[in-house]
């Protein structure tokens, strides 16, 4: 329960896919459901985005995850040790933690800065696409460059985007 008596509702993670038109201003709208789960798992309004590390695109997150993080490096430094591979504990940890965090009004609405859209290539719309503790966001021409284990993923982008249009 929350300080108020409220029962509070265990995250259940990202699921999903959503599309939003670029507003004025770099200005931008978390979907609901996204909007819904960051609140959630951020006790608040705050969205963390950072660029992704393999793919053209950002990941989202709440709050909650940064506790997550230590953990995460640990296992990929178990990982690495155990198949004889480098691991740079202080490189990754900046990857991991070099997410902004970025609050949002009770619509949704949130200031993307530049250099993240130019990381990620996001103009006029972004894609959400639900990943469980984490979601991306997407430039919808650069979803549609990726292979085929995303074939769900774009047809849905494709469909959202055009009923965006009409």
């Amino acid at each position: 329960q929350d300080a108020g008596g409220q029962a509070r509702v265990a995250f259940a993670g990202y699921s999903g896919q959503a599309y939003a038109p670029a507003g004025d201003k770099s200005r931008y709208v978390l979907p609901p459901q996204f909007r819904k789960a960051v609140r959630d798992s951020s006790d608040g309004r705050v969205l963390c985005l950072a660029k992704h590390d393999r793919w053209n695109c950002l990941v989202g997150f709440g709050l909650s995850r940064k506790a997550e993080l230590e953990e995460q490096l640990d296992r990929e430094e178990e990982r690495a040790t155990r198949l004889g591979q480098d691991f740079d504990r202080e490189t990754r940890s900046s990857q991991l933690n070099g997410f902004v965090e970025i609050p949002f009004d009770d619509s949704g609405r949130f200031v993307m800065p530049e250099y993240l859209r130019g990381l990620a290539n996001i103009g006029d719309g972004l894609f959400a696409q639900g990943g469980g503790r984490f979601f991306t966001l997407w430039n919808p021409a650069e979803l549609a460059k990726m292979g085929d284990g995303w074939a769900a993923a774009k047809a849905a982008c494709e469909a959202l985007v055009g009923e965006a249009r009409k």
